[in-house]
């Protein structure tokens, strides 16, 4: 088993016990040329005295998709999910198991519109930033699409009753879906596909802070591109608070963020392959990859519906391209603007 980050206790409780936030990031689709950029986080509360929930959870958490049905398989997207059946059976189980730890009702049908445009509902674009896509329109009225519901539900039972046994709590879950148009808007405006990477996924990080760091959080952050420095960075994002280098070294750079004059402090990992050290990034990666995934089969539906025999594509690159030779006469009927489908970076 990969483990996670081996970090020290972050701060003690009123009542004494020592409490933990854990924190993750990650994205998915960086580098496709057709549909949205996604990024998804992950918080959790524990008290245990070591970081790894795959092991106080492994009665119901696995990072082998070998033991899935069995458990809920946690780890990097690319290995909880491919192009089948069973790969998105396992995908769809992960992301909404979890989120489903989020509703009191532990409901985990819910329309692909709040997956995708409002969960949660801070970190979405405002409602026009989707009109000039029409595939948004076609995301699923019901998910999940791949499982049953009540055994689903099932599940997320031991789930629920595992992590209370572990004394470790989901306290926050999401995504942001970043749509084609507002992502080529800002790569012209930053000029640069890492510093668009960085402002939306500082979104993320700020909402960390503000609603998490008085407790004291220990944040992963998957590290894309060749960054290696994010000091001044973080000065910016949290002007309030004093940034400390801790170290920064290959694949690997570690600060600690202080509120001067308040309770909120932050230690922040940015990590290559982020998802084998940490639980909650491992969980944020399939929650990304579960959104994009849920936006692709809407943008293939659309357009199959008009084309029925217009092959659907996952949008990476080669296939991208021959996605749009295929679809040609189609767009050229449609109008659509080329900065609404096509990514500029």
């Amino acid at each position: 088993m990969a483990a996670s980050a081996k970090d020290a206790d972050v701060g003690p409780r009123a009542d004494g016990a020592r409490l933990r936030v854990l924190a993750g990031i990650d994205e998915a689709g960086l580098g496709p040329l057709l549909g949205p950029l996604t990024l998804g986080y992950a918080v959790f509360r524990s008290r245990a005295a070591t970081a790894n929930l795959w092991d106080v959870l492994e009665s119901v958490v696995s990072s082998k998709p070998s033991d899935d049905p069995k458990r809920f398989v946690v780890a990097d997207s690319k290995k909880v999910f491919n192009r089948t059946p069973k790969g998105s059976k396992r995908l769809e189980a992960t992301a909404l198991g979890f989120l489903a730890l989020l509703d009191p009702a532990r409901a985990v049908v819910r329309s692909g519109e709040s997956l995708v445009c409002a969960r949660p509902s801070e970190l979405a674009f405002p409602r026009d930033a989707y009109e000039p896509h029409p595939w948004f329109t076609r995301l699923p009225a019901k998910l999940p699409r791949h499982l049953d519901a009540q055994t689903l539900e099932l599940r997320v039972e031991r789930l629920s009753r595992a992590l209370r046994k572990a004394e470790v709590e989901l306290v926050d879950a999401g995504v942001r879906v970043i749509p084609e148009r507002e992502l080529n808007r800002s790569f012209r405006a930053t000029g640069n596909k890492g510093r668009t990477t960085w402002e939306q996924c500082a979104a993320l990080l700020a909402r960390v802070w503000e609603l998490h760091a008085t407790e004291g959080v220990r944040c992963v952050v998957d590290r894309q591109g060749g960054r290696a420095h994010y000091g001044g960075l973080l000065g910016r994002l949290y002007p309030t608070a004093r940034v400390e280098l801790v170290r920064e070294e290959d694949g690997l750079s570690e600060y600690r963020v202080i509120e001067r004059d308040g309770p909120r402090r932050m230690k922040l990992l940015f990590a290559e392959k982020a998802e084998r050290r940490s639980f909650a990034v491992a969980l944020a990666s399939c929650l990304a990859k579960y959104a994009r995934e849920t936006a692709m089969d809407a943008f293939n539906d659309y357009f199959r519906e008009l084309s029925p025999d217009l092959a659907p594509t996952a949008g990476y690159t080669t296939d991208g391209r021959r996605w749009l030779a295929d679809a040609a006469e189609l767009l050229e009927r449609l109008g659509l603007a080329n900065e609404c489908l096509v990514r500029e970076r």
